[in-house]
């Protein structure tokens, strides 16, 4: 017995160990997507493409060695809520590595058309913002940090606000048919940051889960939080 409880955590250890690198690869995914479309670069463009396959693939694999685990194991509370949360931290980040490659193929179609470097700006901005918050929150799992995990609410504001305001910076494209296009799609590349940065704050909140046992949402409108107790 004791042999088989070394070795389910031995490979929860591990897998902890390949979400955190899985956020990595996500984030780096994200950033090069990014710098593709401000820089106009054609070849990291397509290696955000091409490297999907290999973050599908990871994300693949922990599921699977999870699924596995609840399938020959009984794990005591803490240990199943690190399983849930790595369970729910995978999917999160594969949704972070698609959408990165998203915008990678967004910038493909848009290359040849004209550009405003207002809207450019605006989306580096959400960008690096979004970029920190998943170190924040991949850091908060590693340090099990509630405190941290908490920041990313705040940390996301700007990006919702950003956000919200980018439709007046593409409506004043509208002169220029070939502009509206690129302005148009950039809006679509808005709201995927929008949402890298909603899935960070959900992985934040895994963390106070993690923490606590008890789910809540970190901005829950109708129903305001007490903080998180470590």
């Amino acid at each position: 017995m004791q042999e088989t409880r070394k070795r389910f955590h031995d490979e929860l250890a591990a897998l902890e160990s390949e979400i955190l690198g899985l956020g990595e690869r996500a984030q780096r995914s994200l950033e090069l997507a990014m710098q593709a479309l401000v820089h106009k670069d054609a070849e990291l463009a397509q290696q955000v493409v091409a490297d999907d396959d290999a973050l599908d693939a990871t994300y693949l694999d922990i599921e699977q060695r999870i699924l596995s685990l609840l399938a020959t194991q009984t794990p005591v509370a803490s240990d199943l809520r690190l399983v849930s949360a790595i369970l729910h931290t995978n999917l999160h980040l594969e949704r972070v590595g698609h959408m990165a490659v998203n915008i990678a193929k967004i910038w493909r179609v848009t290359m040849d058309l004209p550009a405003s470097a207002v809207v450019v700006s605006h989306l580096e901005e959400m960008a690096e913002v979004v970029a920190a918050m998943l170190r924040t929150a991949m850091e908060a799992f590693a340090r099990r940090d509630a405190a941290l995990a908490e920041q990313l609410p705040e940390m996301d504001e700007p990006v919702d606000r950003l956000n919200r305001n980018m439709w007046r910076e593409v409506a004043a494209l509208a002169g220029d048919p070939h502009a509206l296009e690129w302005g148009i799609r950039m809006n679509v590349v808005s709201r995927q940051l929008e949402r890298v940065g909603d899935h960070a704050v959900d992985i934040g909140e895994q963390v106070a889960f993690l923490l606590t046992g008890e789910f809540r949402e970190f901005t829950d409108a109708s129903h305001p939080s007490p903080p998180v107790k470590a």
